[in-house]
């Protein structure tokens, strides 16, 4: 008999495990399954790019396309562990549970904290004082003054260790209130055919075979403003159906991206 491929789920709330064999299966054979199984009645759920991380040499990597999924199955294989491949799922449009709400411990980002290391004594002269413990009086915060800070520090180191997207709104050309996905390693700016007949960046009666069918073609270059940034960018048309516009995460300045962060995290 052979033996079942399983991979691992873990959600911020619940966890759960679907056959899946790395070696046999596509990625999108594995979007279509966990989106059966987290679709209940009529909540129809499409899991597409941008809900799959998986965790590889201490670091948080996406998994949104078939390039993606090639190195997933080279360093996750059959021949590389013997226990199940696991993955990460979660909507990026939708918030991280917060107490009281469950948390499910076994998704990353609420994995327990490693205690700190414990002080070392001296016999007889009692706990050695650690150089973070002498600070001046100007320096010295309650606990709740310094808790916000480290919890933003926290949240926004794991954001550059994930190596991967990030969802935001923004404008593009004329046209306001677009969500866009930010993505490491894109160079340019995409939009998706519907779009782009949508808002007139193509002429709406353009069949498939022109502006992009079989490659990617620039049609123009156009402003992006995200918060209080706007700056031109070459855009192409794109076959990608999930996004309507996609770009790399450069787009952001550091500053932007602070502030963005902190609000969509709060």
């Amino acid at each position: 008999m052979d033996t079942l491929a399983v991979v691992d789920v873990h959600t911020p709330t619940t966890s759960f495990s679907i056959p899946h064999s790395l070696r046999n299966d596509t990625l999108e054979m594995l979007f279509q399954r966990l989106s059966k199984k987290v679709s209940k009645g009529n909540n129809q759920i499409r899991v597409g790019p941008g809900w799959l991380k998986y965790e590889w040499n201490i670091s948080f990597w996406t998994l949104d396309d078939e390039s993606d999924y090639a190195i997933f199955t080279w360093r996750l294989g059959p021949t590389a562990s013997t226990e199940n491949p696991t993955l990460f799922l979660h909507d990026p449009e939708a918030p991280l549970p917060v107490p009281p709400a469950y948390q499910n411990p076994s998704y990353y980002a609420f994995r327990a904290q490693p205690a700190p290391p414990a002080q070392l004594t001296l016999a007889g002269n009692g706990p050695t004082p650690s150089i973070r413990s002498v600070r001046s009086k100007r320096s010295t915060r309650s606990k709740a003054d310094t808790e916000p800070l480290e919890d933003y520090k926290t949240r926004f180191n794991r954001f550059h260790t994930e190596n991967g997207v990030r969802t935001v709104t923004g404008k593009i050309g004329p046209v306001e209130n677009v969500r866009m996905l930010l993505k490491q390693g894109h160079r340019h700016v995409y939009l998706s055919r519907s779009f782009a007949q949508r808002h007139g960046f193509i002429p709406e009666d353009t069949s498939p075979g022109y502006y992009g069918y079989g490659g990617l073609v620039q049609i123009g270059k156009w402003p992006i403003t995200l918060g209080s940034t706007t700056s031109t960018h070459d855009v192409y048309l794109s076959e990608e159906v999930h996004f309507d516009v996609r770009g790399p995460l450069t787009l952001y300045t550091i500053s932007e991206l602070t502030r963005s962060f902190l609000f969509r995290s709060s």
